[in-house]
């Protein structure tokens, strides 16, 4: 595993302890570490401590120890160039990111990370006056919620005779109704999604809560709309292609061959059963919300955020919904969804006489 890998991984694990080890963790320790952080976490860790690096090596620093005067240097730089991708700043909760990417970097190599006091007062004070200037990035981004409306208005762009918009019309629907995480839902096989007389019940493994639930998906009041006939006409579409086994949601290229063959130099990569990735899935949601002309920022996650809101307005329980859809009992997250529902639906101000 390289350092940049064990970034998140140790930052899991960052007890006292860890520090105080005269014996440096084995091969096989550390992979068992890596099973248990989130990639998504590994790869924002490992970009993050990457761009520092650079940044030492071009202003002559020691990343590793990095002193607390380098790190506030860092972030101050942070603070006012212009990121390749965007041509704007870093946004202060990206900034905060890289700050704590910087420390699990110190843990991983077990050292004593440096002090980022000054660091969070600098993040703080930009963050105030971005604010000020009313500056977009001031605020936390936040995927749209794909409530109903508007996973109809994505699934009337799909080509839903062909076996990419059946596939793309499952992964939303069945996403939607479950409130997987894209990673959750492409790790899903056939056998995984089980058709009964009441619908299908979904043996999802929840990466955040470390546990699987069957989560049950009844059948939709409309064909078109309904999670359960879409998983069906995806499941038949495969079968006709020879596949009935492996992975519910694959690579389809533009002529609709399942699994075509990818390579970069030269060399074959992606999964070799076809299996779609879960940054793959995110993109087929963006894909959509653009051909239906939606606006705002819309990924992946849209479908998870717009069943928390769909169906806390539908007035169903909080429990229940954060079980169904794999959230942590009291998850601040979910809550916060709630409350983004609840500021109308639910507002103080209404009753008070006005």
């Amino acid at each position: 595993m390289s350092q940049s890998s064990e970034i998140a991984v140790r930052s899991e694990a960052h007890s006292d302890t860890m520090l105080n080890e005269s014996q440096p963790l084995s091969g096989a320790a550390r992979e068992a570490l890596a099973a248990g952080t989130a990639d998504s976490t590994r790869r924002a860790y490992s970009s993050d401590w990457s761009e520092f690096t650079a940044w030492c090596a071009a202003n002559g620093r020691h990343p590793l120890p990095a002193s607390p005067g380098t790190v506030i240097e860092y972030v101050t730089a942070l603070t006012t160039t212009p990121r390749p991708r965007t041509g704007r700043p870093y946004s202060p909760s990206s900034i905060e990111r890289a700050v704590a990417a910087i420390r699990t970097a110190h843990t991983a190599a077990d050292v004593v990370p440096p002090s980022t006091k000054g660091a969070r007062i600098i993040v703080r004070g930009y963050r105030d006056r971005l604010a000020r200037a009313k500056d977009p990035a001031a605020r936390t981004r936040k995927a749209q919620p794909a409530v109903p409306s508007a996973l109809r208005a994505m699934l009337a762009v799909l080509d839903r005779d062909s076996l990419i918009g059946k596939r793309d019309a499952a992964l939303m629907l069945l996403g939607y109704a479950t409130a997987a995480r894209v990673s959750e839902l492409v790790a899903l096989d056939l056998a995984d999604v089980p058709e009964s007389e009441n619908g299908i019940e979904a043996s999802l493994y929840r990466r955040k809560i470390k546990a699987f639930t069957d989560t049950a998906v009844p059948f939709g009041s409309s064909p078109s709309t309904c999670p359960v006939r879409a998983v069906r006409a995806l499941r038949e579409a495969l079968r006709e292609e020879g596949r009935e086994d492996g992975p519910l949601f694959v690579r389809v290229d533009r002529h609709g061959r399942i699994a075509p063959p990818m390579q970069r130099h030269g060399v074959p990569i992606g999964d070799t059963t076809g299996r779609l990735t879960a940054q793959a899935a995110a993109q087929v949601v963006t894909r959509a919300a653009e051909a239906a002309g939606l606006e705002g920022q819309w990924s992946g996650h849209s479908l998870r955020r717009g069943f928390a809101t769909a169906a806390r307005k539908a007035g169903h329980d909080i429990v229940r919904i954060g079980r169904h859809g794999g959230w942590a009992d009291g998850s601040r997250a979910l809550h916060g969804y709630f409350a983004d529902t609840d500021r109308w639906e639910d507002n103080p101000v209404s009753g008070t006489g006005l």
